[in-house]
């Protein structure tokens, strides 16, 4: 019986179509879609209300999922976890390439992301983090508009069967109470990170 290669309809004569083996297996992620196809991806990069990001720090703290502000960078929960506790890190400004933040919001972005992975692990004792930015569609970035920091607090055997044969993920805890307990977590977390001087305010999306 021949190995079936993914999602989609059996293939029995896999030989003849395009492709060679390259020796890597693949894991066939097709929730992903959810977000990248969702329909709070902006129809294109400008900033305002049709920005998920840029909308979502106009809101009370509850209701835009955000756990943590800075004067220039805020730290919010993503709609649609890896794990519970998947934070992201966002500038206030609506901006797509690393390379066009101000110095202030690089350093920011850095300090807020210290003490995102701090408050993690006051408030769910991860064993380890994965961080990155995806800059551009094809990067893989669900809303390239507006870049934003992946927070992922990871555990030793999160990666179980359910993502990959029922295309599910185990969530233990819904998004309004994990806000919750990491924004109470974020003060403290916050008041072991110096502060940081800035030459400008806030800049607005």
């Amino acid at each position: 019986m021949s190995e079936d290669p993914g999602p989609g309809p059996a293939l029995d004569r896999a030989g003849e179509l395009a492709g060679e083996p390259d020796g890597f297996q693949r894991l066939w992620t097709p929730h992903r879609m959810a977000y990248i196809g969702g329909e709070n991806k902006p129809a294109d990069g400008a900033p305002g209300s049709g920005c998920p990001f840029c909308r979502a720090a106009t809101l009370p703290d509850d209701e835009g999922l955000v756990v943590g502000r800075g004067p220039l960078t805020y730290a919010l929960l993503n709609l649609y976890p890896y794990n519970s506790g998947h934070v992201l890190v966002c500038p206030y400004r609506h901006v797509a390439d690393y390379t066009d933040l101000t110095p202030d919001e690089v350093a920011e972005l850095g300090t807020t992301t210290r003490v995102a992975m701090r408050a993690l692990r006051a408030a769910y004792a991860p064993q380890g983090f994965n961080l990155g930015i995806n800059l551009g569609d094809v990067a893989g970035a669900g809303i390239a508009a507006h870049l934003h920091q992946h927070v992922v607090p990871r555990w030793r055997g999160d990666a179980n069967f359910l993502p990959i044969v029922a295309r599910t993920r185990a969530l233990p805890e819904i998004l309004a109470d994990t806000r919750s307990r990491l924004a109470a977590a974020w003060a403290r977390a916050a008041a072991d990170e110096p502060a940081v001087q800035h030459d400008e305010g806030s800049p607005a999306c």
